[in-house]
């Protein structure tokens, strides 16, 4: 297999809006492939003008010309999967079973990239075929085809991901940003407002740019949205792939299993309409009237207007 025969959806949104939300709505999809984490692919050799904005962790990953294959996979961050796979006990998903081994991991790496050759397309397919294939108690269907990963704010990189894997597609997450900006302040370290709507921003810059570049294979979906009805947005994000809308998109998962609430994938617990609009109301009036202002191109853009009038 090659990286031109890689199908694979990307997820992309800024931190705290619905990303991992909505990862875990496809979770449980028959078809899909679905990483167990945030896939933070990005390397510390990313330098470029988005650099100081965003955590490289989170970027399209950039290699060394001159690395072998296992200094490769060793660049790759990863953070949430490597800290779980060998370190279970300061993870926060230590909860959950996943019999993993990233050694494993990383010999059957090596061993696609001997047979495809190594390069930033070639790498990413053999970094997620090498998850699943060392993922013990993983739910197989003996129907996955297509591969998902999940990486806040990689839509920055998505003209790189769609120029470079023909079968890619990308799904970028918004969210309104009251809702979005008050979760983030419940982080230990949260970002002021001005930096954080500047991330929001630039997101919603991209997202509608590329999707006017790579029309068919960029969607861009309201995490309102699948809140409000996963199946019904979600379903023709998978038609769009080749895949069935399965029923399954109507609950959150981990490996097929229900959850009860997202948390700890991300801040948002109960995926609802009514706990996104409760969240925007804990704002003050002075930070709901801020956030307007700074994001005021995009609130006609996606409709959220009148998001605070109940609208």
């Amino acid at each position: 297999m090659s990286s031109d025969d890689f199908r694979f959806l990307m997820l992309s949104a800024m931190y705290e809006n619905g990303g991992n939300t909505t990862h875990r709505f496809l979770d449980g999809h028959p078809q899909m492939w679905v990483y167990p984490f945030e896939s933070q692919i990005g390397t510390a050799l990313v330098k470029d003008a988005l650099s100081a904005a965003f955590p490289v962790k989170y970027r399209w990953p950039v290699f060394d010309l001159d690395a072998t294959a296992f200094q490769d996979y060793k660049a790759i961050i990863d953070e949430e999967g490597k800290v779980r796979a060998r370190t279970p006990h300061v993870s926060k998903f230590r909860h959950m079973p996943f019999d993993f081994s990233d050694d494993e991991r990383c010999r059957i790496y090596q061993e696609h990239v001997a047979r495809t050759g190594r390069g930033r397309a070639e790498n990413v397919a053999a970094f997620f075929r090498s998850t699943f294939e060392a993922w013990k108690d993983y739910r197989r269907t003996g129907e996955q085809s297509v591969y998902v990963g999940y990486s806040p704010i990689i839509v920055v990189d998505a003209d790189k991901i769609l120029a470079e894997l023909p079968q890619a597609h990308v799904l970028h997450v918004v969210r309104n940003p009251w809702s979005a900006y008050a979760d983030t302040k419940k982080r230990a370290v949260p970002l002021s407002l001005a930096h954080y709507l500047l991330g929001w921003t630039l997101n919603q810059h991209y997202a509608l740019l590329f999707q006017r570049l790579f029309p068919g294979r960029m969607h861009v979906v309201r995490a309102e949205d699948v809140m409000a009805d996963p199946r019904g947005t979600l379903g023709p994000v998978c038609e769009k792939l080749g895949l069935e809308p399965a029923d399954t998109l109507k609950a959150p998962t981990w490996n097929g299993q229900v959850l009860e609430e997202v948390y700890p994938w991300g801040t948002i617990r109960r995926a609802t309409p009514e706990a996104n609009r409760a969240t925007a109301a804990e704002l003050s009036e002075a930070e709901r009237d801020e956030i307007a202002e700074r994001a005021w191109q995009y609130l006609d853009a996606f409709d959220y207007r009148g998001f605070l009038n109940g609208r």
